[in-house]
């Protein structure tokens, strides 16, 4: 019972943390360590010749630190019950970020409502990477549909994947990666063989959690259509994976995403994921807030149902 206790109770507990705090700005956090780590990496490693293998070097020596990082401190605080719970669910929860996801998009949507198109652009340039100075009102609510949904696979349903396999260890090594690939992951000059390495293992990282995610939508919207999104337009996103999980959502609301869209301003031409060329209601972001709720759950409850058969089995063999 002590096994089972030390995986299921800091995840649900972890998750009930994020569900209802959220990520205040103010509060210190791991990703912000995890930023200045790379940033002094790549002022170091990040000049003359063979970038590629000075990039997968810090990209290896961050996740293996912090791998075994939190390895040793959960050893060196089992001993501590108490100790033990609590940092291991603080971690978790740091490691989530659904409530924080959907309270930004859904100030997007509030500010383009109330306060007007630019206040939306402005809003929406804190969770997106592209231009958003010359979008047009769809546009910006788009934008944000397309967040919600990939942020759903790699801020969520992937580090919760990865807490399945290998603990708390692998849920914030599984962060570094997202990190890495988020601050040096670029088709840029400055990172374009630096940040390769980084780029590629966050691609490996998410194949099976955006795919797991795209088919938890589906089956939880009971959406046939998003079904046939998935398989036709999953794969023609210029990500191999951010396509699965937007088309699903595309799908359950009948939508296109995709298109032309500016980034550090150069123009990239990304496939349109449905045709249905249609406005998104204001009211319409209520429907992919309780999607993400019921898939985040669905997960959780999931992973702790299966953990807790696995070991309790386990124990019981022994």
């Amino acid at each position: 019972m002590d096994l089972i206790l030390k995986f299921v109770l800091p995840l649900l507990l972890g998750y009930l943390m994020d569900l209802i705090l959220g990520d205040p700005q103010s509060w210190p956090h791991p990703v912000k360590g995890y930023g200045k780590l790379i940033h002094y990496g790549t002022q170091w490693l990040n000049s003359g010749d063979a970038r590629f293998w000075k990039g997968a070097l810090l990209t290896v020596t961050c996740c293996v630190v912090i791998y075994l990082f939190f390895y040793g401190v959960q050893r060196a605080l089992a001993p501590w019950p108490l100790a033990y719970y609590s940092f291991s669910t603080i971690f978790v929860y740091f490691a989530l970020a659904n409530k924080s996801l959907l309270k930004e998009g859904r100030e997007v949507f509030n500010a383009l409502q109330h306060d007007g198109l630019e206040a939306g652009r402005q809003r929406l340039s804190r969770i997106v990477g592209r231009d958003t100075t010359q979008l047009t009102p769809d546009q910006v609510r788009i934008a944000v549909m397309e967040s919600m949904s990939e942020n759903l696979s790699d801020g969520v349903v992937a580090p919760l994947c990865f807490y399945a396999v290998l603990g708390l260890p692998g849920m914030m090594m599984y962060k570094m990666i997202n990190t890495l690939d988020s601050m040096i992951g670029y088709k840029n000059e400055k990172y374009l063989y630096f940040g390769r390495f980084a780029a590629r293992l966050d691609d490996v990282a998410n194949y099976i959690p955006a795919r797991l995610t795209a088919g938890l939508m589906i089956i939880l919207y009971g959406s046939s259509r998003a079904w046939h999104f998935v398989v036709k337009y999953g794969a023609a996103h210029t990500s191999p994976n951010a396509g699965y999980p937007e088309a699903a959502l595309a799908g359950i609301l009948d939508c296109r995403f995709g298109g032309p869209n500016t980034y550090q301003g150069k123009l990239v031409e990304k496939p349109y994921i449905g045709e249905n060329d249609r406005s998104i209601a204001h009211e319409e972001f209520r429907t992919v807030a309780l999607l993400n709720h019921a898939v985040t759950f669905t997960v959780v409850i999931c992973i702790a149902a299966i953990k807790y058969y696995l070991l309790w089995h386990a124990q019981q063999a022994g």
